[in-house]
């Protein structure tokens, strides 16, 4: 997988990005549907306005990045921030089924505890849409005053929003929830780098625990330092915190926490089938090896964990890549993975400050 790295200011941070991905996104990203889409809709109204001001608010770095991204990219400031709200925007019924999709995109993680056969582990299929199969990057960064993260990244948005660790030793992997609680706010992408910049669990929770998102996602968190693994689900309309520490854990696209679980929400089929199966496996001792790509690589049919796009249905999602994060006191080991353990995309370890 390709590596870009960066460092400096927040816009030095984007624009080196942005630079280093203005062909893929020029002649790639910006004719995916979803993108296409959202400027049609968004663009100069007061809606993504309130947005960008919500943004500046919350942060002026986050902000700088994502104008030093669309200033490498060489694309407007509006576009590249609006692509950014993507999952944060009300739409209507009757956009196509392709879209809905993006909108309501995939991923399943599995949170494990740390054993006498496995290290504290985090472990994560990347879902999205089969256009940016080949296009997606990792990036290692070092923002000024910051522990510095490295993070898969869809080319055009910021990273965080999908997985990614810190020098400080958090991890983070990202499912989509699709709520009915949208306001304008502090875009949920925003949200998700703040977390890579964060030094330990209790500022994680305090980014978390902010009352001015204007959409949600759930967060699977690591702590390597603090030996911790916490499932935080965070619609805009609240915070639900679950320490795992007792057996592994299991969680696919929509609310489950008992406090959330009940308020609005869609639930594709997709995910409701791979959080059953999901479960079903976890209970049933697949992970007694320590191994999680037990899960996250089955492909029962019908249920299938590892994707692939399907004609019909509501299932156009495909893994674009698994994550393994496996965490001590000192280091932090990421692989990624496409499809089978054969497959290695990526190897790194993080040395933990």
């Amino acid at each position: 997988m390709r590596i870009i790295e960066a460092s400096g200011s927040s816009y030095e941070v984007g624009f080196k990005i942005g630079t280093e991905l203005k062909e893929t996104v020029q002649q790639h990203a910006a004719a995916v549907e979803e993108y296409i889409e959202i400027e049609n809709r968004w663009i100069g109204t007061d809606y993504l306005s309130r947005m960008i001001d919500k943004t500046k608010e919350f942060s002026e770095d986050y902000f700088q990045e994502i104008k030093g991204l669309s200033d490498g990219l060489e694309i407007s400031f509006e576009r590249v921030f609006a692509w950014n709200c993507r999952g944060d925007l009300r739409w209507p019924d009757d956009i196509s089924p392709s879209l809905a999709f993006s909108l309501s995109e995939g991923c399943t993680s599995v949170m494990m505890p740390a054993t006498d056969i496995n290290p504290l582990t985090i472990a994560h299929n990347e879902d999205g849409a089969a256009e940016f199969s080949d296009i997606c990057v990792w990036v290692s960064v070092k923002p000024e005053g910051k522990p510095g993260y490295e993070s898969f990244m869809y080319p055009g948005m910021i990273a965080g929003h999908s997985m990614g660790a810190n020098m400080a030793g958090i991890a983070q992997t990202i499912n989509n929830i699709r709520m009915h609680d949208l306001k304008p706010g502090v875009p949920r992408h925003v949200i998700c780098r703040a977390i890579l910049d964060a030094e330990n669990l209790q500022e994680v929770t305090d980014i978390l625990k902010g009352s001015d998102r204007a959409a949600g996602f759930h967060h699977n968190i690591g702590s390597a330092k603090e030996g911790r693994l916490l499932s935080i689900e965070a619609p805009a309309s609240g915070c639900s915190i679950v320490e795992v520490k007792d057996a592994p854990y299991t969680h696919a696209n929509h609310l489950i926490h008992d406090s959330e679980k009940d308020k609005e929400q869609s639930i594709t089929r997709s995910s409701h089938v791979r959080q059953t199966r999901a479960d079903a496996l976890r209970l049933g001792g697949a992970l007694k090896s320590g191994d999680p790509t037990n899960i996250l690589f089955d492909t029962e049919q019908g249920s299938e964990i590892l994707r692939r796009p399907i004609d019909g249905g509501d299932d156009y999602g495909q893994t674009l890549a698994t994550g393994l994060f496996e965490m001590s006191t000192s280091k932090l080991n990421i692989k990624l993975l496409n499809g089978s353990k054969d497959n290695l995309l990526l190897s790194r370890t993080l040395n933990i400050t």
